[in-house]
C-alpha cells in the first residue's frame, strides 16, 4: 500500500508543506496517520519497507518518516536497526521517528546512535504524533517554531531556549529518552542549564502531570537529607514528634532531580541505589518498606569517574544512574547562541521588571562573543540583566574586559599580550562577533549559503570568503 506525495494534500498546499512518509503493516494505523496530518503535510504510506525504497530510488527523500519498529521486511532477513541504519545512510539528514510499542532501554539507544531523532510510543493519540513532528522539523529547519526566539516554555520560571544547533541536539536527545523510563544522568558545568534538561524530560514524558520535585544534595548534612529523602516515623530523632513522609513518596508516579548527585555522602547511596533497583525503602525508624515508583534523574558537575576512583562514589549507584547520559556543553562551545540567548534574557528581564527592552549594541555584542563565560548561560543572564538595570554598556563592557585581559579565554589573553596592544583586542572581539552572527546564520538558514547571505545583507562571495576564514562547518562534518 503506498499513496504518492500528493494525494492526501490539496494542491494548493503541494508546495508548500513538507512530505511526510509513513512505514506500517498496520492497515489502521496507517489511515489513522492519514486522517490527523493530510490537511497539514503531503502524506506518502507504505506497507513494507520495500515500497518505500522503490518510490525513493531516484526522487527527492521525503522532509521526515515515520517507520515502525517491526517494519523490517522479515523475508530478507533485515532487522529493524539494520532497516534504520540503510534509510539513514541513504538519506542522512532525514528525521527519522521510530513508532513502537515497546520502551526497552537497549532499544531506543541503539535507535538513537543509528539515526533516529524520535521515538512515540504505541497506542499513541494525535498529540503524540504533533509534538514528535513539529520538534522534528523545526530542528530540521524545516518549519518555523511560531514564536521570537524558538523557545518551549516548560513552566511559570522554566524556559528552553533552542539557541543553536548542539542545544536542539540536546532537545531531540531529551525527547528521545522522555519516552522511555529509565534514569537519565546529565553532566556539564554549572550554570548550562543541567536542571532545565531535566524539567523539559519530565515535561515531554508520560509522568507530565504529576510530580517535579528537585533535592540538592549538596546543600544538606547527611542526616537531614536522609530525612528529607526518605521521611521518618514519630519518635525516630529527638525533635520527630509526628510522622513525615519523604520526596520520594510524595513523588510518587512523579520525576525527582537530583541535582549535585556527587555530592551525595556515601552513606545515603546504598539506600538511593536500592530504591533505583526494586523502587522500596524504609522511613527513618520504621521497619517496614514503602514501595514508589518515580523516575530519577541526577545531575552533576564534578567528573564521576574520579569520584568512583576515589571512593567517594559508588560504582554501581553510578551505572544505575546512567541509563541515558546528557552532556551539556558550556556556553564558550556554542558561542553562535549568545545572541540569541542575550536577545532573550533582555527581553524576559525587561517584561520581569516593566521596561522597555535595551539595544545590544555591535560593541557590546563584540565583547560578548569573545568572553568565556565561565559562570555559562546563568552569568550571561545577570549579565544582561545588570545592563538592563544598569542602563549603560559601557559599564557592562568594563565589566568584562578586564577578565578578558586577565586569562578568562586563553585566546583572549595571548591577544592582549602580544604587540597588538588594545587596538588587537578589539580586532580580535570584532572578529568573535563576526564569527558567532555568520555560524547563527547558517545554523538558521540550515547551511543554505545563499540564503543566509541574504539574512546577513552580505553577498554570496563574501559569506564564502568569511566560511573559509573562519573555517566554518555545518554540524558534524
Amino acid at each position: 500500500m503506498a499513496v504518492p506525495r500528493g494525494d492526501s494534500a490539496s494542491s494548493g498546499l503541494q508546495h508548500a508543506s513538507p512530505h511526510v512518509a509513513v512505514i506500517d503493516a498496520d492497515p489502521t494505523i496507517l489511515e489513522y496517520l492519514r486522517h490527523i496530518l493530510a490537511d497539514r503535510f503531503r502524506v506518502s504510506l507504505y506497507a513494507r519497507p520495500a515500497e518505500f525504497d522503490r518510490c525513493m530510488s531516484g526522487s527527492a527523500p521525503p522532509d521526515l518518516l515515520l517507520m515502525d519498529w517491526n517494519a523490517a521486511d522479515s523475508g530478507a532477513g533485515e532487522s529493524a536497526l539494520a532497516l534504520l541504519a540503510k534509510t539513514h545512510s541513504s538519506f542522512p539528514l532525514l528525521p527519522i521517528i521510530i513508532l513502537t510499542c515497546s520502551a526497552e532501554l537497549n532499544e531506543v539507544v541503539a535507535a538513537a546512535r543509528t539515526g533516529a531523532t524520535a521515538v512515540v510510543l504505541k497506542p499513541f493519540n494525535r498529540g503524540d504524533i504533533d509534538d514528535a513532528i513539529q520538534r522534528c522539523l523545526r530542528n530540521a529547519g524545516l518549519q518555523k517554531a511560531g514564536d521570537l526566539f524558538a523557545e518551549t516554555r516548560i513552566d511559570e520560571e522554566t524556559t528552553f531556549v533552542r539557541s543553536s544547533k548542539c542545544m536542539r541536539e540536546i532537545e531531540s536527545q531529551c525527547a528521545l529518552v522522555a519516552g522511555v523510563d529509565i534514569p537519565v544522568l546529565i553532566l556539564g558545568e554549572s550554570g548550562t542549564g543541567k536542571e532545565v534538561a531535566a524539567k523539559l524530560i519530565h515535561k515531554m514524558s508520560a509522568r507530565s502531570q504529576r510530580s517535579f520535585l528537585k533535592v540538592n544534595c549538596a546543600a544538606m548534612p547527611a542526616d537531614l537529607l536522609e530525612s528529607e529523602l526518605f521521611g521518618y516515623e514519630q519518635g525516630a530523632f529527638t525533635g520527630a514528634v509526628k510522622a513525615k513522609p519523604g520526596k520520594f513518596e510524595i513523588c510518587d508516579k512523579g520525576t525527582m532531580f537530583l541535582d549535585e548527585i556527587g555530592e551525595m555522602p556515601t552513606a545515603l547511596q546504598a539506600k538511593l541505589l536500592q530504591v533505583l533497583q526494586d523502587g522500596s525503602f524504609s522511613r527513618l525508624g520504621s521497619r517496614s518498606t514503602v514501595k514508589v515508583d518515580v523516575r530519577v534523574i541526577a545531575a552533576t558537575n564534578i567528573d564521576m569517574k574520579a569520584a568512583i576512583a576515589q571512593k567517594r562514589f559508588r560504582e554501581d549507584l553510578y551505572y544505575r544512574l546512567n541509563g541515558f547520559t546528557l552532556k551539556m556543553p558550556p556556553l564558550r562551545q556554542r558561542i553562535e547562541g549568545i545572541p540569541t540567548l542575550a536577545a532573550y534574557f533582555m527581553h524576559k528581564m525587561a517584561a520581569k521588571y516593566e521596561r522597555d527592552p535595551l539595544p545590544i549594541s555591535p560593541g557590546l555584542m563584540q565583547t560578548l562573543a569573545a568572553y568565556s563565560w565561565p559562570g555559562n548561560v546563568r552569568e550571561l543572564e545577570n549579565t544582561i540583566r545588570r545592563y538592563l538595570v544598569l542602563g549603560d554598556e559601557r559599564a557592562i563592557i568594563a565589566e568584562l574586559l578586564p577578565q578578558l585581559s586577565s586569562g578568562s579565554s586563553a585566546r583572549t589573553q595571548e591577544d592582549v599580550s602580544g604587540t597588538g596592544g588594545l587596538k588587537h583586542l578589539v580586532r580580535n572581539l570584532k572578529g568573535g562577533a563576526e564569527h558567532a552572527a555568520i555560524a547563527q546564520a547558517l545554523e538558521k538558514t540550515g547551511w543554505n549559503r545563499k540564503a543566509a547571505a541574504g539574512d546577513l545583507q552580505i553577498s554570496y562571495k563574501a559569506l564564502l570568503y568569511k566560511i573559509k576564514q573562519y573555517n566554518l562547518r555545518p554540524a558534524g562534518n
